[in-house]
């Protein structure tokens, strides 16, 4: 087995190449039928029982089956998938599911030690292998080969958004426990969501360049964003993210909705009557770019 994993010390069978029989001018295993649920660019998910929905455990998680899409959409049965920030693990979780390799890597070591749990017992129906490290998203670089990676699959922080305390009204309504509390992943100075706006796209451009040589000419790598309102400002992080990702080498292919109307609770009649304002907790972006070929 190639092994996509060359940091000193580190002896780690985590594959990167397809093992499915499919042509190699393929981007993925579907088939023509299957291929036709993707084509739509607003997605709606359902969240199972294995999901996190503890924002204890973790304030902003995304569905299994979002990475589950993402994951079939762009890789092959063998190939790599790679969260920066890892979080909860879910995208090490679909990955075991599919039969992809996937490593993680988080600053927060609570989050690698629930990450690797969440994948500890294997899949039984395949060969793959899922590992989360503790470590910088800026050090990826000294773990995994150039050209190795199919698909980089994450959702960033914030930037320093949540970096607040909570207290919009309908968590003081509902005296829930995220009212008044501070949703952040933590305050380590490397972390991205302890940065303004502008630092945080330094950073995304700084992150992902050095990603891109990892990844395959033509691969994949899939951002989820919200955008969001402070001091009664819309924050684009989505454009932030899309300027920093072009600047960084990347090439923008689809923009799709997460719409998540299906899944929020209740909204409050913000902004009525003079300042109208759409809820960020309605729909994210996902921003799909790639690796332009040579």
């Amino acid at each position: 087995m190639n092994n996509a994993i060359i940091k000193e010390n580190l002896d780690l069978e985590v594959g990167y190449e397809k093992t499915c029989d499919c042509k190699n001018n393929h981007l993925n295993c579907l088939t023509a039928k299957e291929w036709i649920k993707h084509q739509l660019g607003v997605w709606q998910f359902y969240y199972e029982k294995r999901d996190i929905r503890d924002k204890n455990i973790h304030p902003a998680t995304f569905p299994l089956s979002l990475a589950s899409k993402c994951i079939q959409l762009f890789t092959h049965e063998g190939e790599l998938v790679v969260d920066p920030f890892v979080g909860s693990g879910t995208t090490m979780l679909s990955a075991q599911d599919l039969n992809r390799n996937s490593i993680g890597f988080d600053l927060k070591k609570e989050y690698v030690d629930f990450s690797n749990q969440r994948v500890a017992n294997g899949n039984l129906l395949n060969n793959s292998n899922q590992i989360a490290f503790h470590d910088d998203a800026r050090n990826i670089n000294k773990y995994i080969k150039e050209e190795s990676i199919s698909l980089i699959l994450t959702s960033p922080p914030y930037a320093n958004l949540l970096n607040r305390k909570r207290t919009n009204k309908s968590r003081r309504n509902r005296k829930n426990e995220q009212y008044l509390k501070i949703e952040q992943y933590s305050q380590d100075p490397r972390d991205l969501g302890t940065l303004d706006i502008n630092d945080f796209e330094v950073e995304i451009k700084s992150i992902f360049s050095d990603l891109l040589p990892l990844l395959k000419p033509k691969g994949h790598c899939v951002i989820n964003v919200p955008d969001m309102w402070y001091d009664n400002q819309r924050i684009t992080i989505h454009v932030s993210v899309i300027n920093a990702m072009r600047a960084a080498g990347y090439e923008l292919r689809n923009t799709i909705i997460w719409d998540r109307t299906n899944i929020v609770n209740g909204i409050g009649i913000f902004g009525w009557p003079s300042n109208y304002i759409t809820m960020g907790t309605t729909f994210e972006y996902l921003l799909d770019f790639w690796r332009p070929e040579k």
